[in-house]
């Protein structure tokens, strides 16, 4: 199979080492946002992380000229009606711009003040898309349930992940080595839904 290019649109750095690492045993070059100068900034309007990952998909496969996958994700707080969600980078930011993931994560402690153990549930949600043009090409989602603690542990990973344990394990995303925490999160869970469709469709474009 002749290998493809792909852009892996993020200028968040440690997102963008966690999805070139899940991409990387595939056969595809990937390419960084880093790589291609002058990608528009994207306004992420969309009411959904499926609809934000498209939002970003179709712009820098459009700019570029190369196949583009974008992803969105975020945290969902039971005991906060579902929120952050899709404003889980700005939910300490001021009109709606991004906050810092410190300031995000203490504003979240603060909303969850007094809340027991018991009912701090949560979910991280992750939405995949790969586009071609101004299509949408593929898509695909991933998902994993876990706890928010009542204080930050581990000093790796990004955003939330210092409070999120995953249900069944004791530690938390920021406690976790890369490996570990793309085999539990709900980004490794989305590029695994996608990786079928994904290797049938680079498959079908090398034999064309």
């Amino acid at each position: 199979m002749a290998e493809r290019a792909l852009l892996v649109v993020s200028t968040n750095r440690k997102k963008l080492e966690e999805l070139m690492a899940l991409l990387g045993p595939m056969s595809v070059r990937v390419v960084s946002a880093a790589d291609v100068p002058g990608l528009p900034e994207v306004e992420e309007t969309g009411a959904t992380f499926a609809e934000n990952a498209a939002l970003k998909a179709v712009s820098a496969a459009r700019a570029s000229g190369i196949d583009a996958v974008a992803d969105d994700s975020g945290l969902e707080v039971d005991a906060l009606g579902g929120a952050p969600g899709v404003r889980s980078a700005r939910f300490a930011g001021v009109g709606g711009a991004n906050a810092g993931d410190a300031a995000n994560r203490s504003k979240l402690l603060e909303a969850l003040r007094g809340v027991p153990p018991a009912r701090r549930t949560a979910r991280f949600r992750c939405a995949i898309a790969v586009a071609r043009g101004e299509r949408v090409a593929l898509r695909a989602e991933g998902a994993v349930e876990g706890r928010i603690l009542e204080r930050e542990r581990g000093d790796g990973g990004f955003g939330y992940d210092p409070l999120f344990a995953p249900t069944g394990a004791e530690r938390t995303f920021a406690e976790m080595s890369l490996e570990e925490k793309s085999r539990w999160s709900h980004r490794g869970r989305a590029l695994a839904a996608l990786r079928p469709s994904l290797v049938a469709w680079l498959e079908k474009e090398a034999a064309s």
